[in-house]
């Protein structure tokens, strides 16, 4: 397990990685009250947060974008094992220095997270969602940095705020609770049926079967629920897990395309391109 806090003016960074062989839990409290939002990375590590006689389960945490109050009596419990490495970064603050941040992010804490500024129990869950893949990117991108001493302090910064933006932004854009959750439920199943067959998805008339929700509501409210449409996301999730291959030199190029289910490398290359801002024969 590593845990590393870093303090970007009135934030404290926690950031959250282990991978192990075997199952394992890790257990981690905070020792006074805070305001937070937690981004869960790949892994899919299964979640528990314990208050008094009360409990909640995340059984799906990849690429949740969590935001939580939480005092010292919360036990933040992660489920970790080798098919579900642990990779999350919190951004915490205290409530007593919401006020102090700048650039006027106290003031949209208070605007967005008004039920987390002034909180009724020792935990309360304010919005979540899926991340973006510009998200997704920015998490992936944190838990990879390639720079060292200052510039790598320097980037980590300047990602930390704009992956702030972008959940408020996306707070401020998505409009999930028209999504019921019986629906949300089906979405997720929609969303973890693709990722089990990156290479060979079924088709949105399959998938639609496999759930039970009709093509035309799959398809809207995907969109609005996840951010972008169906096979929009799958594209994405293909890409960024072809980088890591290749980044962790566990596939050749050509391999990581095939495994993520492309035929051409000329069609890989370019859609990878398209995203990342490079070929992938040009990741170091």
């Amino acid at each position: 397990m590593n845990r590393d806090i870093i303090d970007i003016n009135d934030f404290t960074i926690l950031v959250e990685e282990a991978k192990v062989d075997e199952a394992t839990t890790d257990s981690c409290f905070f020792d006074e009250p805070i305001i937070a939002v937690a981004f869960y990375g790949e892994g899919n590590v299964d979640l528990t947060v314990k208050y008094g006689d009360k409990q909640k389960e995340f059984n799906h945490t990849k690429g949740l974008a969590l935001s939580f109050y939480a005092d010292d009596r919360v036990e933040f419990t992660h489920a970790v094992s080798a098919a579900k490495p642990l990779e999350c970064i919190v951004i915490a603050t205290t409530a007593n220095a919401i006020h102090q941040l700048p650039n006027h992010e106290g003031e949209l804490f208070g605007e967005m997270l008004n039920q987390l500024v002034n909180p009724k129990d020792h935990y309360v869950e304010g919005p979540s969602f899926i991340m973006t893949p510009e998200m997704q990117t920015i998490v992936d991108s944190l838990f990879n940095i390639q720079y060292e001493g200052k510039t790598k302090m320097m980037f980590f910064r300047s990602q930390i705020t704009t992956l702030l933006s972008h959940f408020f932004g996306q707070i401020a854009s998505l409009k999930t609770e028209k999504i019921k959750t019986p629906e949300r439920e089906k979405l997720n199943q929609a969303k973890d049926i693709l990722l089990k067959n990156i290479d060979n998805p079924p088709s949105l008339s399959e998938i639609s079967k496999q759930i039970g929700l009709n093509t035309f509501k799959l398809k809207k409210d995907f969109k609005e629920f996840f951010g972008v449409p169906v096979f929009k996301y799958l594209q994405n999730e293909r890409l960024t897990l072809a980088h890591k291959l290749i980044r962790n030199q566990d596939s050749t190029v050509q391999e990581a395309a095939w495994h993520v289910g492309y035929d051409s490398l000329s069609s890989f290359s370019n859609a990878f391109e398209k995203k990342f801002g490079y070929r992938p024969s040009q990741i170091k």
